[in-house]
């Protein structure tokens, strides 16, 4: 029985307030308890009086959300995405309220997961198989863990109070019928669930497709009778966590940034390196004298299923802490080039020398 059947099974509109239901509860009980109306329904009538009580009790007297008139797409509230994808974005911890395969309404609390997604996986989108154990509302008992068999309660008699009394076996008062639950209508546990009004754990195994450009802290919300290869009873939250990435860093606009280290003396050459993408490795051409490259669309999606950013390439040149001879020789026959006899120098330097000179020239005077 969902929120709004037992409200409806009370005779009351679902934004009744809690001291409604229960003077509702009352006028029923005493119309048909068994004990007062002999008709042959008295005893199912009081069965569904009480189960609706319960069902309400359990809600906290909160208004159940309305059930869609369609039930191929019954998400939880939030902003829609592409309705292809089986996502909706949901910031909202409550229940979620959809149809069965008969048409009731009931309600379901979801399944709340965290998925660790690598950059890559959240940069491209990805396949994710989720397994655990999923509990259901009995449906013996409507998840209330006890049956009522109409008749007044052994324990209190049909008053719904027993007395309490002192250490010293005096009275001290009443106290609500643990038996009946203060109901005064006789009852027993129910054996189907143990009285826990749920059912045994049941594994379950889902494929859930991960959309493309999902960033740490993103909520994904998805219809549990869309997933194979079984349905779930339940719709599944999921929270997604990005890992650490060694050699990534992703900023808030989806710029990707990454420093490599290379070889001093290949960048000096203008030579090519390799360096990681997200699709892969991917060839550079490096420039004497730049530090920075910008890889076009090589980042991050910008916005959830959008178009990638860009990556900046940070390079960090190295070269050997000790030269060896033949280094050392070949340096020095480099440096004989532009600074020898004979060797055109550079404007730059030539400028500087001058500059240089000049300034001695202060000194001494």
């Amino acid at each position: 029985m969902g929120t709004d059947d037992a409200f409806a099974e009370l005779g009351l509109a679902s934004d009744a307030s809690e001291s409604e239901v229960k003077a509702a509860w009352r006028r029923l009980v005493s119309q048909w308890h068994p004990d007062r109306n002999g008709s042959a329904g008295a005893v199912a009538k009081m069965q569904r009086i009480n189960q609706a009580f319960e069902e309400i009790r359990r809600a906290g007297f909160r208004v159940a959300p309305e059930p869609a008139a369609d039930d191929a797409d019954v998400t939880a509230p939030g902003p829609a995405t592409d309705p292809g994808a089986g996502f909706d974005d949901n910031d909202d911890g409550g229940d979620t309220a959809f149809r069965d395969d008969a048409g009731t309404s009931r309600q379901r609390r979801p399944i709340h997961r965290k998925v660790k997604l690598t950059l890559e996986e959240a940069a491209a989108g990805c396949i994710k198989v989720l397994r655990g154990k999923v509990t259901e509302t009995c449906r013996v008992c409507a998840g209330a863990g006890h049956q009522v068999l109409g008749g007044n309660c052994v324990r209190c008699g049909g008053s719904g109070a027993v007395s309490k009394r002192s250490f010293f076996g005096w009275p001290t008062g009443l106290a609500e019928c643990e038996a009946c639950l203060g109901g005064g209508i006789a009852r027993q546990p129910c054996a189907a669930c143990r009285s826990s009004g749920k059912t045994a754990a049941r594994s379950y195994q889902a494929k859930v497709r991960i959309p493309h450009g999902v960033r740490h802290g993103d909520l994904l919300h998805v219809d549990g009778r869309r997933l194979r290869p079984e349905r779930l009873p339940a719709d599944l939250e999921i929270r997604v966590e990005l890992l650490d990435h060694a050699f990534f860093t992703l900023d808030d606009d989806g710029t990707l940034r990454c420093e490599v280290p290379v070889d001093g003396f290949a960048w000096v050459a203008g030579r090519q390196v390799q360096v990681p993408t997200l699709a892969g490795l991917q060839s550079l051409q490096l420039s004497r004298g730049q530090l920075s490259y910008c890889l076009k669309g090589q980042g991050f999606p910008v916005e959830r299923r959008g178009a990638r950013g860009d990556q900046w390439v940070t390079l960090v040149p190295v070269f050997p802490e000790r030269l060896s001879t033949d280094q050392q020789i070949l340096l020095d026959q480099l440096c004989a080039t532009t600074s020898g006899a004979g060797a055109r120098e550079d404007e730059r330097l030539q400028a500087w020398h001058r500059g240089l000179r000049a300034w001695e020239r202060g000194l001494r005077g």
